[in-house]
């Protein structure tokens, strides 16, 4: 991993603030919503200098107020991790599952991330029951975001096409999940494999098609936040 703690920038904690300061204050729909992801995504990798992968999550884990806990107890099947505001230490707390591979705690401490940059903001929150890939769009989002930081678009498109083409091999480069990896190569339409799209209650449109009118209103209530 080519990442050098001593070359981050000056003033640090800013660097949570340098994300906040993306999100906009009005409701947004869900494609603005994912750019404003990728926008916090790549500003967080240019605060840093990463210009290569596997990118580290230290990027993260190193920032002040931010501390990684590990949980061996938590159970799999109920959370991949959580986070939320330790008000004694006055640091947020991300707990990851411990027993989980290293590739899903990356990429649930980069989601976790997400939002604790939305809180105190006016946050993700779907209406109407609205999912995408069976998630929430919240999770989805945070899903996104963890995906543009640990595979961003120019490497991941690189690599595609000069390396492999293979969902393993590229997931094995970048150090994430081969489902992560596939997820994210559909996103980037590189695979013909459209991602799922459910809407609760709704009939589903087609492949692709998402309604303009598909607004994302920003509330985290309280203090905690979970996944």
């Amino acid at each position: 991993m080519h990442y050098n703690p001593d070359a981050e920038p000056h003033g640090s904690p800013n660097v949570l603030a340098a994300l906040r300061a993306l999100i906009p204050r009005e409701p947004l729909h869900l494609h603005e919503a994912l750019t404003i992801a990728e926008l916090q995504a790549n500003r967080l990798l240019k605060l840093h200098g990463i210009h290569d992968v596997p990118v580290p999550v230290e990027i993260v884990s190193d920032l002040p107020r931010i501390v990684v806990e590990y949980d061996p107890d938590l159970p799999e099947d109920i959370a991949s991790g959580g986070g939320t505001w330790d008000s004694g230490r006055e640091c947020w707390i991300i707990c990851l599952n411990a027993s989980e591979p290293d590739t899903r705690q990356r990429f649930t401490l980069l989601h976790e991330f997400k939002h604790i940059v939305d809180h105190g903001s006016r946050g993700f929150v779907p209406h109407r029951g609205r999912r995408y890939e069976g998630l929430e769009p919240v999770e989805y989002i945070a899903d996104y975001f963890a995906g543009c930081v640990l595979m961003p678009k120019r490497h991941l498109k690189a690599a595609f096409f000069s390396l492999s083409q293979n969902p393993a091999e590229l997931a094995e480069l970048f150090d994430v999940s081969e489902l992560a990896m596939t997820r994210r190569l559909c996103q980037l339409h590189l695979s013909d494999q459209p991602p799922a799209l459910t809407w609760d209650g709704q009939q589903q449109p087609a492949p692709g098609a998402l309604p303009s009118n598909v607004d994302i209103a920003l509330d985290l209530p309280g203090s905690e936040v979970r996944a």
